[in-house]
């Protein structure tokens, strides 16, 4: 079972992406937990052009059985676990400056991309834990959202790749530094920790042949 984790690097309006921190910490106490499983870790610049690049290389080296993609988002209540990725682009610039070429992720393409991971027993599992969690329909329309739409198109020529991709709020970054209290961010340090773990073990349960063990 090969699992990859993704993050990103900073962009415009967030100069610090907590993802940079917590998807390293989370692939060094996923290797701890799950012996098992081998685990990859990559950072995605945040850019149209490069990303998709950084992307195919990451996939080809990986070749992940479980793709789990982690962003940040202002509009993030907790952990929003993306449900679709959708065929569209903002003409938003990103971290060099740089507009989308065009308004779609992929011309010709479907509309929307539907996620197959178990969202619904993911936000469940969270939320026993006492964690902030919620589905989305709406990964937004920057880099996230056309990321999500790429991993999931290119999944369709890697059967039995899942795919899913997790917004945590864009003020984590504040307490990733101290990993202590979220203040006003409706996570802290230590619950994206545990709740990035407690997603992974939950995919890990429902997918991997060593399911029994990891339950």
């Amino acid at each position: 079972m090969r699992v990859l984790l993704t993050g990103f690097a900073p962009f415009p309006g967030v100069p610090v992406n907590a993802t940079m921190h917590l998807v390293p910490e989370l692939a060094d106490r996923a290797k701890g937990r799950f012996p098992g499983i081998k685990v990859s870790a990559g950072l995605l610049p945040t850019e149209w052009q490069a990303a998709p690049r950084q992307l195919e290389g990451l996939l080809r080296e990986t070749r992940p059985d479980l793709l789990l993609h982690f962003g940040v988002s202002a509009r993030a209540r907790g952990f929003e676990i993306e449900q679709r990725g959708q065929n569209r682009c903002q003409l938003h610039p990103d971290a060099v400056g740089a507009l989308p070429v065009s308004s779609a992720v992929r011309e010709g393409g479907p509309e929307i991309m539907r996620c197959n991971l178990p969202v619904g027993y993911i936000v469940a599992r969270l939320r026993r834990r006492g964690i902030r969690a919620f589905a989305s329909r709406d990964a937004g329309g920057y880099l996230c959202n056309a990321t999500l739409y790429t991993s999931l198109e290119k999944a369709r020529s890697a059967p039995g790749r899942r795919v899913g991709f997790i917004h945590v709020p864009a003020s984590l970054a504040a307490s990733s530094s101290a990993r202590g209290g979220a203040g006003a961010c409706p996570l802290s340090w230590a619950e994206a920790s545990e709740g990035s773990l407690e997603i992974l073990a939950a995919c890990l349960s429902r997918f991997s042949a060593l399911a029994p063990r990891l339950r």
